[in-house]
């Protein structure tokens, strides 16, 4: 009989992103961390997917091909009816001010891309950390 290790679940991630490149590498990288993930490759999927699934974090990029995120994570926030989710924006649209704007519209964290597959973990679990 062989044994198969289980990692401890650290609960469903969604990942709003339109570049299947980045999906895949940081889909892989929350799966291996313990997070079941669920994806969305447009901005109004997110949404629909985000109000109905309720996940326990989401990676949301601001370019998407239909609504860019800061109107995703704002008809979240509008839907809401439990606690906040945890949303941190993953984006390379890295304008003066874009960060601030973003924490102000109600993310959780800001991580710029390309992303350090060796440290984004831990910034995510930094940036959740910081909110609790």
């Amino acid at each position: 009989m062989t044994e198969t290790k289980k990692t401890a679940s650290k609960g469903v991630a969604l990942i709003i992103e339109d570049n299947e490149d980045n999906l895949v590498l940081i889909s892989a990288l929350l799966k291996r961390d313990g997070y079941r993930v669920i994806v969305a490759m447009t901005g109004l999927a997110g949404v629909e997917m985000a109000l109905k699934e309720k996940p326990d974090l989401i990676i949301l990029d601001i370019q998407l091909p239909d609504i860019n995120g800061i109107e995703v994570l704002r008809k979240i926030r509008a839907k809401e009816t439990e606690s906040p989710i945890p949303v941190i924006a993953m984006t390379s649209y890295a304008m003066i001010g874009d960060e601030e704007r973003l924490m102000n519209d109600g993310c959780t964290g800001y991580i710029e891309k390309p992303i350090d597959p060796t440290r984004v973990l831990g910034q995510i679990d930094t940036i959740l950390e910081e909110k609790r």
